[in-house]
């Protein structure tokens, strides 16, 4: 009798598993179809639409013809911008968090604030960049102001994931490094750092692939209606994809349907090309570090 019921429990168990096996699979392959499905149609119905002139020339006859140049450079320098400003600060933020700070109240709350900051809707960082920089701190509507303010944006995202990746490195690492007369600077720019890089890098591609979609933030701080005209400081106005689109979709008349699939298609890739260089970064370090 108890054999027979450990082998029914057994049996059980196994039914159990394959069943939130084949139930994870199945949403898996759902979630990639659907992922695969929205980009292939964005393709088909965005791809008539790209050519040289439309990428490589400015907008013309209240921006229903030409190219949109502008908005892909004025995307881009905000991206630099953007991730310029975040990685040093996130990075340092994290380290500071996982390896100095004790584990107390004070730490906790900051942690807790931190998570919070990631669920704030992007209007509310897009009104406290209009408020603080554009016009407390005088930079107007700007390069400088809205790559400042998609760093806030992006900060919670690459603090997390940067902490997370700190606390996968075994602490055998740390105790090594420490034990061969490495100062505790040392032992974290020398071994911690070089090996948590891979998730660091994921961090920023996720926050890469936040702050090029944003569209609120970048209407109060740099987002230009049209500015044809290509920017020459940090202090300058730009077009910019996500906000080009809304303009087309939303706020022009009798624009042709092919250009604003054509320039949301232009911003997936964008975004997919620094995934892209971020994914290569990664996957070099994880084999230098196997070698």
């Amino acid at each position: 009798m108890l054999k027979a019921g450990i082998e029914i429990n057994k049996r059980e168990k196994i039914i159990r598993e394959k069943f939130f096996y084949f139930l994870l699979l199945f949403l898996t392959v759902v979630v990639v179809a659907f992922v695969l499905g929205m980009v292939i149609y964005l393709i088909i119905k965005g791809s008539g639409a790209i050519s040289w002139e439309f990428l490589s020339q400015k907008p013309r006859s209240g921006m229903r013809e030409g190219g949109i140049f502008p908005a892909i450079l004025g995307t881009i320098y905000l991206i630099i911008g953007t991730l310029v400003v975040s990685l040093p600060i996130g990075i340092l933020s994290a380290v500071y968090l996982n390896e100095y700070a004790s584990r107390n109240k004070l730490t906790r709350i900051i942690r807790f604030s931190i998570i919070n900051m990631s669920g704030v809707p992007s209007i509310v960082y897009g009104l406290f960049g209009l408020g603080f920089f554009v016009i407390l701190l005088k930079f107007g509507k700007s390069i400088l102001a809205g790559s400042l303010t998609l760093a806030f944006l992006i900060l919670p995202v690459i603090i997390t994931t940067t902490e997370e990746a700190l606390k996968a490195v075994p602490g055998t690492y740390r105790y090594a490094s420490l034990a061969l007369g490495a100062t505790k600077w040392q032992t974290i720019t020398k071994v911690v750092l070089p090996q948590a890089l891979p998730g660091i890098i994921t961090g920023s591609v996720l926050g890469i692939g936040r702050a090029a979609g944003e569209t609120a933030p970048i209407i109060f701080t740099v987002a230009a209606f049209s500015q044809p005209n290509l920017p020459n400081s940090i202090f300058s106005q730009v077009m910019a994809l996500p906000y080009h689109l809304y303009v087309l979709a939303t706020q022009l008349t009798n624009t042709p349907e092919d250009m604003q699939w054509g320039t949301a298609l232009v911003l997936l890739m964008v975004v997919s090309l620094f995934a892209i260089a971020g994914t290569a970064i990664r996957t070099r370090f994880r084999l230098r570090r196997k070698e």
